[in-house]
């Protein structure tokens, strides 16, 4: 018999943001334009970076957020304000944090799969701080008729290690040892205006790519703050996921960064980059085996030493699993993340065990508890499961309800069933076919 078993008398710490994601809602709210406003604002999304916005016209397009679209001539006066164009970036700001998101400002650009603009090195690495250290102002302290978002995550660059088929590097044109000291220049800088906001950064691409082997104890020779760390992953195998979360933090800890918050702010199904195996991902990410790889890796990142995870796109897009792209029809990790969400408000994470193919993650407030469970393996053909869930110290007395929702082919977190049990321990029963997930709510 596949067991899950759950202890909600263990508390292991908090719930963690495992359900943050890249870009925000579409529309200004239920009565505006067309969009995903009320479906991004329900799901109570903790943290939303701004990475490739400027690919999408309902968040600004090409004006918005990147540094080089905001300040469009290097050559100009970065203590001037007239030297800034804000107004596309403001609006989309302004309906994220509307949806009850925090804004987690990436500083740099957009990936640049053709023509090269932004990715190149700044001819002056002190001047792109200063003129990061403006934005920073317009968005927190109100500089240029600018804002008091209380923007807490500032993230410098993206993938610099990135490399496509070719060779080619889509996200930094320069050498690695330019973006040692760009990345040096200005992480010192913005830290030493900003000592209370988090500098960090630079969105390693891949483990693989060797790029923290030689980055970490260069910033650790040179002085260089890190308040976080962030990286990324794109994976088939929740067990490379587990694996690859591991690596990244001992790292961190071997180059005396071990404080420092791990992020990993990019992450999605992926079976590979190319050909029938990318079409296979595009449409796996956006139907059920993509969410329940989704609510696995949550679970794997509850548990791990990580401090945050984003998935990349909540932007609509091929890699938005969330909602269909032309109507913004939830999708079916639109469902998994709602019910994350709900553990995530609980605050208490609590243990919780699962074997064979099955991953789980458990919450409780002291009044409500709930876990959630995927049925996740790579190999389509996996026949279903019957799964035992042992449930201890669900809730305060010797009564409990247990409401069950399924997330699969045919339903969308709906309530199947409820049932009442008169102890304190307990076990349910529940039918899983491969790529299922089920939200029990205890109560």
């Amino acid at each position: 018999m596949n067991t899950v078993k759950v202890d909600f008398s263990k508390t292991v710490g908090k719930m963690k943001p495992m359900h943050a994601v890249n870009n925000g809602p579409v529309g200004g709210g239920v009565r505006a334009i067309k969009g995903n406003f009320q479906l991004y604002q329900d799901l109570k999304i903790p943290y939303a970076r701004l990475h490739d916005a400027s690919f999408f016209s309902s968040y600004g397009g090409e004006w918005s957020v990147d540094v080089h679209r905001i300040f469009c001539d290097f050559d100009a006066d970065e203590n001037d304000p007239a030297s800034y164009d804000f107004v596309p970036t403001d609006g989309y700001l302004q309906r994220i944090q509307a949806a009850g998101t925090q804004v987690f400002y990436r500083l740099g650009a957009s990936i640049e799969h053709g023509k090269k603009k932004g990715t190149f090195p700044p001819k002056d690495y002190a001047k792109w701080a200063r003129i990061c250290e403006h934005i920073i102002l317009h968005y927190n302290e109100g500089w240029a008729n600018g804002f008091h978002m209380g923007i807490k995550y500032w993230e410098i660059w993206n993938e610099p290690d990135c490399k496509n088929a070719d060779g080619s590097n889509p996200c930094w044109q320069g050498t690695e040892e330019e973006f040692f000291e760009f990345f040096k220049t200005a992480a010192k800088y913005l830290k030493g205006k900003f000592p209370d906001l988090k500098i960090g950064g630079p969105a390693v691409c891949f483990l693989g790519s060797g790029f923290a082997d030689r980055f970490l104890p260069y910033c650790r020779a040179y002085g260089v703050p890190l308040d976080f760390f962030s990286y990324h992953c794109y994976t088939n195998r929740l067990e490379k996921f587990s694996y690859i979360v591991d690596e990244f933090k001992q790292k961190l800890t071997e180059n005396g960064y071990g404080k420092a918050e791990t992020i990993l702010n990019e992450w999605n199904y992926v079976r590979g980059w190319l050909g029938e195996e990318m079409e296979y991902s595009f449409a796996s990410e956006k139907g059920l085996k993509g969410s329940s790889f989704v609510a696995g890796a949550m679970a794997i990142g509850q548990a791990r030493e990580l401090d945050m995870l984003m998935y990349y796109d909540a932007r609509p897009s091929g890699m938005n699993g969330i909602w269909a792209t032309e109507t913004y029809r939830p999708l079916k990790t639109y469902f998994v993340l709602k019910a994350f969400s709900e553990l995530y408000e609980m605050g208490t994470n609590v243990q919780s065990q699962a074997t064979d193919g099955l991953y789980a993650v458990a919450a409780t407030d002291g009044k409500t508890s709930g876990v959630l469970i995927t049925y996740y393996d790579e190999d389509d053909s996996k026949a279903a499961k019957e799964v035992k869930v042992c449930i201890q110290n669900a809730v305060n007395g010797d009564r409990v309800k247990a409401e069950y929702f399924l997330v699969d082919e045919n339903n969308d977190l709906k309530l199947l069933r409820e049932e009442i049990f008169t102890a304190n321990e307990f076990a349910a029963y529940l039918p899983m076919t491969l790529h299922s997930t089920y939200y029990i709510r205890l109560s």
